[in-house]
């Protein structure tokens, strides 16, 4: 959503490497919609752009949506987006002069092991990231997930983690100077009483 490239040179997650050709491009997909130039009634943007101009001047629009699923470019992906469409949706409470941002994430398939805790993470935090830019507090993440399996590779390992010892979620913030969206970094973010138990190890990608 920042640097909005296909190429996993550029990206510091490893996850789309096993998608990359040998220069390290995965296509048409991800970042390549994302940097995409489109003509809107407005004028000319990419969607993310795009997405900051409506929720500055329209924010209670219905239309404020990510989308990475284009079909005209399927055939040059390497990977077609698994999270594909992201809806965002401002809501006042009677009396508070303070907006709330809400994110609607739709998922065409997910692998629950590997993807879900990175999914809603990911997802948490770009909400968080848009609300602060645009001096909304951050509300609900929806995610909707039409196809949400566990491969028979990672079954013990599942079986394993439901076992364990929960403990409660730690307490995220952002660093409050920053208003613009790509101005932030790993650094912007505060995580505070953060408690896990042992690593799993490596988890084996279903291709």
């Amino acid at each position: 959503m920042q640097k909005k490239s296909n190429n996993v040179k550029d990206l510091k997650p490893k996850i789309w490497n096993e998608w990359a050709d040998p220069d390290g491009s995965i296509g048409k997909a991800y970042g390549y919609q994302m940097a995409k130039k489109i003509q809107f009634k407005e004028g000319v943007f990419d969607q993310v752009d795009y997405a900051h101009y409506l929720l500055d001047h329209t924010p209670f629009s219905r239309r404020i949506i990510l989308m990475l699923w284009n079909p005209e470019d399927l055939i040059d992906m390497n990977l077609q987006p698994c999270a594909f469409c992201s809806t965002f949706n401002v809501t006042q409470e009677k009396g508070d002069d303070k907006l709330t941002l809400n994110l609607h994430l739709v998922q065409r398939s997910q692998d629950i092991l590997a993807a879900n805790n990175w999914n809603v993470v990911q997802y948490a935090a770009l909400l968080m990231m848009f609300a602060q830019v645009h001096n909304m507090r951050p509300g609900k993440l929806f995610h909707t997930i039409t196809d949400a399996h566990i491969y028979d590779r990672h079954v013990p390992i599942v079986k394993e983690l439901i076992t364990r010892k929960q403990y409660p979620a730690p307490k995220v913030t952002l660093d409050p100077t920053i208003t613009d969206f790509y101005k932030f970094t790993p650094d912007s973010f505060k995580i505070e009483d953060y408690v896990t138990g042992p690593s799993v190890g490596k988890i084996e990608i279903a291709i």
